[in-house]
């Protein structure tokens, strides 16, 4: 296991990506970008999706269930926090109750839902705003020591606080760098442990086209932080801006771009499609050399 990919998270568990580790993402919204439909599956219909996806983690290896009850894209309105309550519980309980040793992600910014999501058996806490919206998720982080999504960009009623700045004439990346050194070390002097923190660039969030494919491009500057990068780009925006698709036509331009990305050394991926990214990955792992094998004068 290598120290630059290990991700320890709630009760010391430590993830060790094989070398790669999904996120498998489950809506339990009305109105996802992705998928949505205008209304809420029943909830028969989202315990079927949720086993059927834990099968298809198990099959990759290595992997977590995302869930994720209020949405996250731009545009979209926030909900009650016991509206999220209601849509997460049920799933998360039938979750643990037929898989205790099931790794799932909570995608919340609210501190009283990733409480209780704990307390339910999650064992991640993947938050957009980094801690702008709900102030006590910090305490909540620092108190509990779950695994910790370290989001740039979030959603665009706090997204300003971390919106990239053009005219300062900084490169995305660099600017990204400032931001994750600044909240790590807020984080960790809260109490929250830096084993517990991978960092996710929020790539279409609160950054144009051309600024999500500069980040992409200069991914390897976040490594200087020392903790594991963590990507959501499954079906994103960038992907409708450069190829001009719309959310329904982007299942191959996200393998293409995550086979780039995990040959480039990022270790989690947050997507849609596990089975499709299983391979995807499968192949990376069989046609990347390991550093052993690269010559020293290459």
């Amino acid at each position: 296991m290598s120290e630059r990919t290990a991700w320890t998270v709630l009760g010391g568990r430590v993830i060790q990506p094989a070398p790669f580790c999904i996120a498998g993402i489950l809506n339990l919204t009305p109105d996802s970008f992705s998928d949505g439909t205008g209304a809420l599956p029943p909830l028969e219909k989202q315990l079927a999706r949720a086993f059927a996806m834990l099968d298809e983690l198990d099959a990759a290896g290595c992997g977590m269930l995302d869930l994720g009850a209020e949405s996250t894209r731009p545009g979209s309105a926030p909900v009650p926090e016991d509206e999220e309550l209601r849509r997460l519980m049920p799933v998360l309980h039938a979750v643990k109750a037929r898989r205790p040793d099931a790794l799932v992600s909570v995608d919340t910014c609210r501190a009283a839902v990733a409480a209780a999501a704990l307390d339910a058996g999650a064992q991640i806490v993947n938050d957009v705003s980094a801690c702008c919206r709900d102030a006590a998720l910090t305490d909540v982080l620092a108190g509990r020591q779950p695994g910790y999504v370290l989001t740039h960009g979030g959603k665009e009623h706090f997204a300003g606080l971390m919106r990239m700045q053009p005219a300062a004439g900084v490169a995305p990346v660099v600017q990204l760098v400032r931001f994750f050194e600044r909240e790590l070390n807020r984080l960790v002097r809260a109490g929250l442990k830096e084993d517990r923190i991978v960092l996710d660039p929020g790539i279409g969030f609160g950054k144009t086209g051309e600024e999500n494919w500069q980040i992409l491009r200069d991914i390897e500057q976040l490594n200087t932080l020392g903790r594991p990068l963590y990507l959501g780009l499954s079906r994103k925006s960038l992907f409708g801006w450069l190829l001009d698709l719309p959310a329904g036509k982007r299942d191959t331009a996200t393998q293409v771009v995550t086979a780039l990305m995990a040959a480039r050394g990022v270790p989690y991926h947050r997507v849609h499609d596990v089975t499709a990214t299983a391979r995807t990955l499968r192949m990376v792992g069989s046609c990347t050399p390991s550093p052993a094998a690269v010559p020293r004068n290459a």
